[in-house]
């Protein structure tokens, strides 16, 4: 099971009333990312820090990069920091991995998750287990979509994660999420009355 993978299925399979943007979908991976290596313990998390435990490989390659990318000396990372430094530009590295095993292909006049070219999925074994996955509504995938704009997630679901590591992860995402759109409309206010100054001059 690759949580990343699954996420990254299920936003491009799955019509969101808005498109998914590839900032909020990099930080959800890099939340992904620690959730699967808390299930294969290569890490635990003590409080928020990430502290690794011995490397051993993993089966997925950028889950492994992963791994290979903690930091290892205390005071260790904080999961909002990896977030942070992980989450820039994964979506991309997610989708030229997919397209690299066969699992996506580009063609012209399909949804668009990433920008700069066309991509949609091709029927597989990893699409398949990705649907049964998001159909069964396993609680963190539906928490990492909803983080993202996907869909709503009900209070009943959201109830569900009663791991305290994957609801610290999870509410790091959240709040890593929501702190990107902040960032964005801040900037977007001031490019806006940037314009407006030299309109006026």
């Amino acid at each position: 099971m690759s949580t990343p993978r699954d996420l990254l299925i299920v936003a491009m399979d799955v019509a969101p009333d808005r498109p998914v943007e590839s900032g909020e979908l990099s930080l959800a991976l890099a939340g992904a990312e620690v959730v699967d290596l808390l299930a294969a313990e290569a890490v635990v998390l003590d409080g928020e820090l990430i502290v690794p435990n011995l490397q051993v490989p993993l089966p997925e390659g950028l889950l492994d990069e992963a791994a290979s990318a903690l930091v290892r000396q205390t005071p260790y990372e904080s999961v909002e920091d990896w977030l942070w430094r992980r989450g820039r530009g994964l979506a991309s590295a997610y989708l030229a991995a997919l397209e690299k095993e066969g699992l996506i292909a580009r063609q012209s006049g399909r949804w668009n998750l990433v920008r700069s070219g066309r991509a949609a999925l091709v029927d597989s074994p990893a699409r398949s287990r990705a649907a049964d996955r998001w159909a069964t509504g396993e609680p963190v995938l539906a928490q990492l979509a909803a983080a993202v704009g996907i869909r709503e997630v009900p209070d009943e679901d959201s109830a569900k994660v009663t791991d305290e590591a994957l609801d610290t992860v999870l509410a790091a995402v959240h709040d890593s999420v929501t702190e990107l759109e902040a960032v964005r409309q801040r900037k977007s206010v001031e490019d806006a009355a940037y314009d407006n100054v030299w309109r006026g001059m």
